[in-house]
């Protein structure tokens, strides 16, 4: 054999074997897993059904995942399961829909809702897998930490009744933020603390301290404060806002080939969510969002772009400005009128709003499936209407021939009658 052909064979040997070493990072796993795992194991787990197409699309990302995970040392076992043949571990998770991502540490199932990508799922894996609460002991760990993170949660004092709410919030929400510890010795002096214990979130360049009179509950104002004053926002990031009970005001620019309106639209509100930081950003998110395709199937019509609007995600109601937005000046009062109550919502979860929902995200699933598949959206469409129709008419049938029966039947009640009558007379005569 010449020498460029042992060449191409052991790169094709190497290329496979590569190949086959990642795909062994994940481990396809089955019911037996809840006998077999040990109780110190850690399983990140991606339920998927072999016909999702979303799921297809995620595999390749979560094999690097697995990749990454083995080659950092991680305790972290990585696997996938077909949720539609394994139904004893998909109930055991409550698996929703496809695909869903899991971490199982310990006894806790922790739920992944972030985007769908390597950075995102690999964040939530070191997050879940490490400690609860991770001290931070020097003042240079402490900087580190602060530069890593865009919103970082910390508790500073000794051991107190706070702490134990700290560790129960932590407990509950470490799939979407970090928490830490730290003596007062280790936070910069520049940080006024009123008194000890402390829970404080160091966000956009400055820092908030939690006030049980002002802020209720401990783990409701870290929900409320655990996203950026001002950021992207993409359709999981938006769900996960919903949560906060905060208002979320958008920009929403063109996906591609974007203009200077669009840009002059984005910077409005970023100069907005800065400059007016401290009277709105305990009641109001600011973000923007390229592309209007989840922000149109949430008000069921199509808004043109860029645009700006603003969302109260616990009612599905939304607000739009009654004239152009220019100015700084402009959008603030919108704002102010939207707090104040001057304009009106629309939508909202009514019974008569998620009829109009249901009938919208029947339209915009049928229409494009008639265009692709003409035969498969009229099965799709007939058969289910052609089923209720049969059952419709088989039960009108069965109604009908009771009413025949017990029209018989009355007849034959009164032929009786009538016979026991004549006997009677003729016995009395």
């Amino acid at each position: 054999m010449s020498d460029w052909r042992k060449t191409l064979v052991v790169s094709a040997v190497l290329l496979c074997a590569s190949f086959t070493s990642v795909w062994t990072f994940v481990e396809e796993i089955d019911d037996s897993l809840v006998e077999t795992r040990g109780d110190n194991d850690i399983w990140l787990i991606k339920f998927y059904a072999p016909w999702c197409s979303f799921c297809k699309q995620l595999d390749p990302v979560w094999h690097q995942v697995g990749s990454e995970l083995k080659s950092v040392g991680s305790l972290v076992n990585v696997g996938k399961c077909d949720a539609t043949a394994n139904m004893a571990l998909a109930k055991e998770f409550k698996v929703r829909g496809y695909p869903a991502i899991f971490m199982w540490k310990k006894n806790v199932k922790y739920n992944y809702l972030g985007p769908r990508t390597k950075d995102g799922i690999m964040d939530f894996a070191d997050r879940v897998s490490g400690p609860l609460i991770r001290p931070l002991t020097s003042v240079q760990l402490f900087q580190h930490a602060l530069s890593r993170h865009d919103v970082m949660f910390v508790y500073i004092g000794a051991s107190s009744p706070l702490k134990g709410v700290y560790s129960a919030a932590a407990q509950d929400l470490i799939a979407s933020t970090f928490f830490f510890s730290a003596s007062r010795d280790i936070v910069p002096k520049t940080v006024s603390l009123p008194s000890l214990p402390a829970v404080v979130v160091f966000k956009d360049g400055t820092y908030f301290t939690f006030n049980e009179v002002s802020d209720g509950e401990l783990k409701a104002w870290i929900n409320k404060e655990r996203f950026p004053n001002y950021m992207k926002v993409d359709s999981y990031t938006l769900y996960a806002m919903g949560e906060s009970d905060k208002l979320v005001l958008l920009a929403l620019l063109e996906e591609a080939n974007v203009g200077q309106q669009s840009l002059r639209c984005k910077s409005i509100v970023q100069k907005v969510a800065e400059e007016y930081k401290e009277i709105y950003s305990r009641n109001v998110h600011f973000g923007f969002m390229e592309g209007n395709e989840y922000i149109n199937g949430l008000i069921m019509g199509e808004l043109r772009l860029p645009t700006i609007v603003m969302l109260n995600l616990s009612t599905d109601s939304y607000f739009l400005p009654l004239t152009s937005v220019d100015t700084e000046r402009h959008l603030v009062d919108f704002m102010d009128q939207v707090l104040d109550g001057s304009i009106q919502s629309q939508g909202g979860n009514g019974v008569t709003q998620r009829i109009r929902r249901f009938i919208y995200e029947t339209k915009v699933t049928l229409v494009p499936l008639f265009i692709e598949a003409p035969l498969l959206g009229f099965f799709l469409l007939c058969f289910p209407l052609g089923l209720i129709g049969f059952l419709c008419m088989l039960c009108w049938k069965i109604r009908s021939g009771r009413g025949d029966n017990d029209d018989d039947d009355g007849e034959e009640l009164v032929a009786q009658s009538w016979c026991r009558r004549k006997v009677s007379n003729k016995k009395s005569d």
